[in-house]
């Protein structure tokens, strides 16, 4: 698969995993643009490709959030607080 082609996957992939944010889709959209467009320039394989391995990092993490973030939610439905 061409660099292009992971770019924008993983664009893709950012893009509809940010609608759920905590900070709002507006602010995660907002910053995601951002982040692509001041790396628009690069041409370096090698950077690009670095690149891509830390949005696929981000990828992860958010993941890791969204499932902390359910988790959270199920234990404060299910369990009463011992407090």
């Amino acid at each position: 698969m061409s660099q292009r082609l992971k770019v924008l996957e993983l664009y893709r992939t950012l893009y509809y995993m940010g609608k759920e944010y905590p900070n709002g889709s507006q602010w995660f959209h907002t910053r995601l643009k951002l982040a692509f467009a001041r790396n628009s320039a690069e041409t370096d394989p090698q950077k690009i490709e670095q690149l891509i391995q830390r949005g696929e990092f981000v990828v992860k993490e958010i993941e890791a959030l969204y499932s902390l973030r359910k988790y959270r939610a199920m234990k404060q439905r299910y369990y009463e607080d011992s407090q």
